[in-house]
């Protein structure tokens, strides 16, 4: 049986390291291809990483907890009999854990001494009435260890509850998502910090001019690839407005019928884009230095926002996929974007992306490539206009959408080509239904 060299996956260009969160398997435990086997934390999300091959799980290299350069070995899986000794030989040492910036003196600390404060500290309020004690529930200890998966700390520190509230429903007590999410449904509302008015920031009631706020891992990389996207790559810019009466009235129908997948404005666009780009290859495309690669399959990067900052995961072969498997497949991706649940395929590959900011009530906007890719479209709110037409003036929904287009590997004419299709398939959206 082949030796299979579990390393650490390299998700976009600007990641230099990966962390391993936790092992689902032991060392010993029988391991079958495309089974889930670790978590590991790169730049852009939390994602389940799959075994390549088929075997035992002979030796974790690299333990939970400890970050490792990518393309560095963390685990082998080999058969029993197999000599692994000269594969371990060549393991990388583990990178150093990123420094975490000084801490930032945003907030005073409470004094901890009978020192005199710099300056007055306002008396602690009048004691509340006593409320009816509630039934008997966790109790937090400080300095107590909490038992958590990952992802439920994740979630706890975004939305503010303390795991040592909580009462785990895992294997040995363990809290995990479903606990944190029960918890924030049922959590009551804080009271306001003495002093502090309905409404009005807490931080600001108190005196706290600013706080400095550590970048995340997903902001990081965002900071440090934006300006290699913005600055080398030449953009140009294509505005177009597309009546969207009938995709809107065609979506009302699809979503009226019973145990159909329902369909929403943006998996409408993707598909539309998705048949747009094969007409179009040439737009669905990337500069490589020096020749430009045409891609026949549309792999499409659905911008997901998240506290932390934005991913793209992938949706592929979106030109062979049906209007409803667009919808089911993309509903699916960006539920786990958000709970970063994304697997690493999943993470990179995109030939063309979309962002779409027309919940936010954004009506245009104008988005930024992810190299290596060629374009980008960026789609803004649904609005009723007045417009005329035959004369007439009338009302209509319309939809305004930018293509950001780099210039090394398509002109002007190219793009607006691109554009008109587009515009022609949202405008008679029963083609989007062959």
């Amino acid at each position: 049986m082949a030796i299979t060299k579990v390393v650490m996956p390299k998700l976009s260009e600007a990641m230099e390291t990966g962390k391993v969160i936790k092992w689902l398997k032991e060392e010993g435990d029988r391991v079958e291809g495309g089974e889930i086997i670790a978590e590991i934390e790169t730049d852009k999300a939390d994602i389940e990483l799959e075994a390549f091959g088929s075997g035992v799980l002979r030796k974790i290299v690299v333990p939970a907890g400890d970050r490792v350069p990518v393309g560095g070995l963390i685990a082998v899986i080999a058969d029993p009999v197999d000599e692994i000794a000269g594969v371990l030989a060549g393991a990388p040492a583990p990178a150093p854990e990123p420094q975490a910036a000084p801490p930032a003196a945003a907030a005073p600390a409470p004094p901890v001494s009978p020192a005199p404060a710099p300056r007055p500290v306002a008396p602690p309020p009048p004691p509340r009435p006593m409320a009816p004690m509630p039934a008997p529930g966790p109790v937090a200890v400080p300095g107590a260890r909490v038992k958590a998966s990952p992802l439920a700390k994740k979630i706890a520190a975004r939305s503010g509850v303390d795991l040592r509230l909580v009462q785990g429903s895992g294997p040995g007590g363990r809290i995990v998502r479903r606990d944190v999410e029960a918890a924030l449904t049922t959590a009551p509302s804080p009271a306001p910090p003495p002093g502090v008015q309905p409404g009005c920031p807490a931080s600001v009631a108190l005196g706290v001019e600013h706080q400095d706020v550590p970048l995340s891992s997903i902001r990081a990389a965002i900071a440090k690839r934006m300006p290699l996207a913005k600055g080398p790559v030449p953009h140009f810019y294509l505005t177009s407005e597309i009546a969207m009466d009938r995709a809107w009235e065609l979506r009302a129908q699809l979503n009226a019928l019973e145990g159909q997948p329902k369909i929403s404005l943006t998996d409408m666009i993707v598909k539309a884009c998705a048949l747009a780009l094969t007409y179009h290859p040439g737009v669905n495309a990337s500069f490589q230095g020096e020749s430009i690669r045409v891609n026949y399959r549309v792999h499409m990067g659905l911008a997901v926002a998240l506290d932390e900052g934005l991913i793209t995961p992938v949706l592929r072969n979106c030109e062979a996929k049906s209007l409803a498997q667009i919808a089911v497949e993309g509903r699916d991706l960006v539920e786990r974007a958000r709970a970063r649940r994304l697997r690493a395929p999943e993470l990179s590959g995109a030939t063309f992306s979309l962002s779409n900011l027309g919940m936010f009530d954004v009506e245009e906007f104008s988005a930024i490539i992810n190299p290596p890719e060629g374009a980008i479209l960026a789609v803004g709110a649904v609005k009723v206009v007045p417009v005329v037409e035959d004369g007439r003036i009338g009302t209509s929904r319309r939809m305004k959408v930018t293509l950001s287009c780099d210039h090394r590997v398509m002109d002007g004419a190219m793009g607006a080509r691109f554009l008109q299709d587009l515009k022609r398939l949202l405008e008679e959206p029963l083609r989007l239904l062959v």
